[in-house]
């Protein structure tokens, strides 16, 4: 199997992983492309002895810290939210960030998490410890929860309200979505793709954007589709089934970019 092949399924969950660490689509993805481009040129420098997936985000990560990728789009063209974050050249993801995406977002032992971004494995604990410290730091914000299966919606309150938010409503279709947004004004919101009268939370969210700027983070049990470059696409998801603490992750690094954010403006 070649080289390409080993990778390709592993590209659309780095570009999960890039957008979270950027905040960005724009940016995440023009990341990626620089990665997929550096491989293809020199393939022979692949670190194969560690395998396919840990390969590519240590490639990954290489790049991500010593080189700055222009997206291929004017700041100006770009989303309010995206345009202003950009702007803002110290809103960088630290390293325990970064550390804690990779372990809790993206699956990797601790140990692959310190061969990735070039540590010691008996460093990677702390730094999860201090990026669950700053977690617990941060400002505490209403959250809008978009999902139609109530066991879901209830296990997402019930994460939301552990971190310290408050989970201003929930919402089952669009119609409820939109009007909960509108009513409340929330600072998150968590929102399934396939709602239940066969709306689209990704409607519901084009909707409340035109009325209010909010973080966003989709719900899929389909990643792939919503994953693939072509196209605008979320910045941050969750994958169903979904771990607590990639929830918990997710959450806080979209909050760590709203409140970057919100210094600039």
């Amino acid at each position: 199997m070649s080289l390409a092949s080993d990778l390709a399924p592993h590209l659309s969950y780095l570009r999960r992983y890039a957008r979270a660490l950027t905040g960005s689509q724009t940016h995440g993805d023009a990341y990626v492309r620089a990665c997929r481009e550096t491989i293809v040129a020199a393939p022979e420098e692949f670190p194969q002895r560690l395998g396919a997936k840990v390969g590519l985000y240590k490639v990954f990560h290489a790049i991500w810290g010593t080189a700055h990728v222009d997206a291929p789009v004017d700041v100006d063209d770009l989303p309010r939210p995206e345009r202003r974050l950009q702007r803002q050249l110290g809103a960088l993801t630290p390293v325990s960030r970064q550390v804690l995406l990779l372990t809790a977002m993206e699956g990797f032992a601790e140990n692959e998490a310190a061969e990735i971004v070039g540590l010691e494995p008996d460093e990677i604990g702390e730094l999860i410890e201090a990026a669950l410290a700053d977690i617990q730091q941060q400002s505490r914000t209403k959250v809008l929860i978009i999902e139609d299966e109530p066991a879901i919606s209830l296990d997402l309150a019930a994460l939301v309200t552990e971190l310290g938010h408050e989970v201003s409503a929930i919402a089952m279709t669009r119609q409820q979505a939109v009007k909960a947004a509108r009513e409340y004004k929330p600072g998150l919101v968590l929102a399934d793709i396939q709602l239940a009268d066969g709306s689209s939370g990704l409607d519901a969210v084009k909707d409340i954007l035109t009325q209010v700027e909010v973080p966003v983070i989709f719900i899929t049990a389909f990643p792939e589709r919503l994953l693939t470059g072509e196209r605008p696409e979320p910045t941050f998801l969750i994958t169903k089934p979904f771990d607590h603490r990639t929830v918990q992750a997710t959450i806080s690094q979209a909050l760590f970019f709203n409140s970057s954010e919100a210094m600039v403006a």
